[in-house]
């Protein structure tokens, strides 16, 4: 072969090396990822989806390409969001919060969803119902909002002389009223008086927190919303400045300084809904998939913000506790 003849072979290998990559990549099963809140804040969680994944026989970028759209905590944008994954024809789309999965109802009646959700799928009207989904919709429901009122008997068992306690909700959550009407039960039911604050950005936090001071709260409950849970650090600063005792789903929240956290465990409903999308892509339909009830809760609390807030929380609270951080 002539030096020539040779370079030009060679140089037309190289050029079509990644042109066969992408035609590798794009032969791929896409599955479209909605979330509303951020890439960075849902790292962990991610990674839960993606062992979900690989547990039903998929590797991303080897087996299966991932499409991730992040809200950034803002719900207005997940509709165009879920509109475009649409347009791209993905083979599924994982919606893993209950703003998501609501824009990725509306956006089609065809593709299959796997969803995440903290409220009652069959209320909220994703499925008809757990066991027959009956639709292009399943997935993996953390029941959040139903355990409100567990989060009120915690936080009245650790700060038992707070008489008025305070709920911090995003009025933008499709969940909102459900939190609220549930919480209202229990705290007629304990005998609490509540006050509810609202609070959908960064600055709302601020005054909420002022407004507590003004009404003399005794604790702060922090209602189920993906941007709470982006800010669980945050909140978790400002219980402490504003020494008030505080309970949060998220156990980020203890991890951060809060004093208590009670809550189903996200990664582990990310990770569920990985291995439904797989089942998914090997050509199960969500409609006989029933929806999976998650049922991994951690309790945390941290003893040092109780200590700092001259809290003897009951040794009963303690025993019961999956960790203490001491």
């Amino acid at each position: 072969m002539r030096r020539r003849e040779f370079i030009k072979l060679i140089g037309g290998g190289v050029a079509a090396a990644p042109l066969v990559a992408r035609a590798q990549k794009s032969s791929l099963p896409v599955v479209g990822c909605l979330s509303a809140g951020t890439s960075s804040g849902d790292a962990r969680l991610v990674a839960a989806f993606v062992k979900g994944l690989g547990e039903a026989g998929y590797q991303e970028d080897k087996t299966v390409h991932i499409e991730y759209r992040w809200g950034d905590n803002q719900y207005d944008r997940l509709p165009s969001m879920a509109a475009d994954l649409v347009r791209r024809q993905v083979a599924a789309i994982a919606a893993l919060s209950t703003p998501a999965a609501r824009a990725a109802k509306a956006a089609t009646a065809t593709i299959p969803v796997v969803f995440t959700t903290i409220a009652d799928p069959v209320q909220v009207g994703f499925v008809a119902s757990l066991n027959r989904p009956g639709g292009n919709m399943t997935g993996v429901t953390l029941l959040s909002v139903e355990v409100g009122p567990k989060l009120l008997e915690l936080l009245q068992g650790a700060v038992p002389s707070a008489t008025s306690i305070a709920l911090l909700i995003n009025p933008t959550n499709p969940n909102a009223e459900t939190q609220l009407k549930n919480m209202q039960e229990a705290s007629r039911r304990l005998g609490v008086g509540l006050h509810v604050l609202n609070a959908s950005n960064v600055g709302d936090l601020n005054a909420a927190f002022a407004k507590m001071r003004e009404l003399q709260i005794g604790a702060l409950i922090i209602g189920q919303d993906v941007f709470f849970n982006a800010e669980s650090a945050q909140l978790a600063a400002l219980t402490l400045s504003h020494a008030m005792p505080a309970i949060f789903s998220l156990r980020e929240f203890a991890d951060a300084g809060g004093l208590i956290s009670y809550g189903a465990s996200r990664a582990d409903a990310w990770h569920q809904a990985g291995i439904y999308v797989g089942r998914v892509l090997k050509g199960e339909r969500p409609a006989e998939l029933p929806v999976v009830q998650s049922t991994k809760f951690e309790f945390v609390i941290n003893l040092k913000t109780a200590k700092l807030l001259n809290l003897a929380v009951p040794q009963g609270l303690l025993n019961a506790a999956d960790e203490v951080i001491e």
